[in-house]
């Protein structure tokens, strides 16, 4: 055998009608007429090992770069959405109420920090939370509306202790919670799926081929070319029935991705719908100078029940009393912005337009799993879609294949005429994103009810495990924890909206107003 043959590149496949000879020494490829040697026979299986990556790498990419530019997308659009409400909220307190507002928003400022920091993923009760900046909102109210009386801070903390019993900002505080609670569960879930799914794909794609898998591969690619048929396509039955048993395991995930997506679409509609966080936190302050005013409005008969229940509280001195209610002689009138005055969008968009994109992308996205063998056979590198039937590789020759094509899924390859698999040896990563899909659909649903659920650290990275190993449960390392604990909150109520037009302002007297001010101008200091 001449040496200079191993001196040319692998593809070169002109020179297989140069050198051809008996293939007794080949381990795949047909033992019969060979144009290749040993050598390139080890060659080709290691060129098909690589090309079957690149293509289910090619093919997942293209889902993981729409899942991922989807989550930056969501992500950016919440962010700015909580940071255009603050600026918001702020912007209006400090044109209308000046110095007096910028000496002691901390109330709002907390508010908001508290929101941005179990969006983030901190460990925060939204309902908890929110009772409590109303709880200290009534106590900053209550000492305003009564600047005649002295309040001791334990006075104040039997105030708060009414709050819910006595309703003093109306019904607002319970709607609002109700929307907060709802629309933030919602949008910190469904992002974390979106950030899931990428992740999901992003381990799954990377597929190692068994040394069965790896056989089936150089038969079907690179055996004909060691015939002479270098021009000759794959079997579209036979292509089917080697990439099902090379995507066994990608194939059981099919189902449980199935039913993540459709979870996914439904949080979606509650985006678009009574969970709409934009709708939410756009006129929070409205919502919150209407609170406000329910309080001034109620004032007497909520001081009357309050001195019944934690007793009459000692008056001040009538200077001292009358030095407070002048420190707050500022006055002007509240009023919401006008729609061109607003901030502009989150993002430079606004959530209907993200979710009708991305229900989209989630409606393709389904049966990808079970679609990739196909997708990979009509690839177009493979071409195996537009092969005459009588004039492909079977195999073993240029002829018509017979096999019946086997389903999806690693049980069904039992009966796999092209590819040896294991069935009693599952994929453990595999398993692992199984399992992922299914602790986030179950957080998904929850979130579709309204109840809160655990958060998901999405930030630890790709362990480097590639599926197909088919390794022991004991032999593979857990790439990450899933609590699969939820923690639920309120149960399922119906949909309740609060209206946010600019006449629920207009209510607001010069005498509420001037209360208003007077209350961040006599706050204490945060406990």
């Amino acid at each position: 055998m001449d040496l200079d043959l191993w001196e040319f590149p692998v593809r070169d496949f002109s020179l297989h009608k140069l050198w051809c000879w008996k293939g007794d020494h080949l381990k795949v490829c047909s033992q019969g007429y060979t144009c290749c040697s040993q050598e390139m026979e080890e060659k080709y299986s290691q060129q098909s090992k690589h090309d079957f990556r690149n293509a289910v790498v090619e093919l997942s990419n293209h889902l993981q770069n729409m899942f991922s530019s989807r989550y930056k997308k969501f992500d950016e659009f919440f962010k700015e959405l909580l940071e255009n409400a603050e600026k918001s909220l702020n912007d209006m307190f400090v044109r209308t109420y000046g110095r007096l507002y910028m000496q002691n928003s901390e109330l709002f400022k907390d508010l908001f920090v508290e929101l941005k920091r179990y969006y983030v993923g901190g460990n925060v009760n939204l309902e908890e939370m929110l009772n409590e900046f109303w709880a200290r909102l009534l106590e900053r109210m209550f000492r305003l509306v009564n600047p005649q009386y002295h309040f001791t801070d334990e006075y104040l903390e039997c105030v708060s202790k009414y709050t819910e019993q006595l309703k003093p900002f109306g019904d607002v505080p319970r709607k609002l919670k109700l929307q907060v609670t709802r629309a933030f569960v919602a949008a910190r879930t469904f992002a974390q799926g979106l950030a899931v799914a990428r992740d999901v794909i992003g381990k799954v794609s990377a597929v190692n081929p068994t040394p069965q898998g790896t056989r089936a591969l150089l038969k079907m690619m690179y055996c004909p070319h060691c015939r002479g048929l270098v021009s000759v396509k794959p079997c579209y039955n036979y292509c089917f029935n080697v990439m099902r048993g090379c995507l066994a395991n990608q194939g059981d995930l099919d189902a449980e991705w199935n039913i993540f997506m459709d979870s996914m679409l439904l949080v979606a509609e509650r985006l678009e719908g009574p969970f709409n966080i934009e709708s939410v936190m756009d006129p929070i302050d409205v919502k919150i100078s209407d609170a406000i005013m329910n309080m001034q409005e109620n004032s007497m008969q909520v001081s009357q029940k309050v001195f019944q229940g934690c007793g009459q509280p000692k008056t001040l001195a009538q200077g001292r009393a009358a030095r407070s209610v002048s420190e707050g002689g500022f006055s002007a009138r509240f009023r919401p912005y006008n729609p061109e005055e607003r901030p502009t969008t989150a993002a430079g968009t606004s959530l209907d337009r993200l979710v009708t994109d991305v229900k989209e992308k989630l409606k393709q996205a389904k049966k990808f799993w079970s679609s990739l063998p196909g997708n990979i056979c009509n690839d177009e590198k493979m071409s195996v879609g537009t092969v005459n039937e009588n004039e492909c590789w079977n195999g073993s020759a240029k002829s018509r294949y017979d096999l019946a094509v086997t389903g999806n899924g690693l049980a069904s390859q039992v009966n796999n005429p092209e590819v040896e698999v294991d069935i009693t040896k599952p994929d453990m990563v595999i398993r692992r994103q199984i399992m992922a899909l299914r602790v986030m659909t179950n957080k998904l649903k929850n979130a579709y009810s309204g109840n809160d659920v655990d958060f998901i650290d999405i930030s630890e990275e790709s362990s480097g495990e590639e599926s197909g190993s088919g390794c022991e449960l004991q032999q593979c390392s857990p790439e990450f924890e899933f609590n699969a604990t939820e923690v639920t909150g309120s149960s399922n109520k119906s949909d309740k909206t609060v209206n946010t037009s600019a006449a629920a302002t207009s209510r607001l007297s010069q005498a509420a107003l001037l209360l208003s001010i007077l209350f961040l101008a006599v706050q204490r200091q945060w406990r």
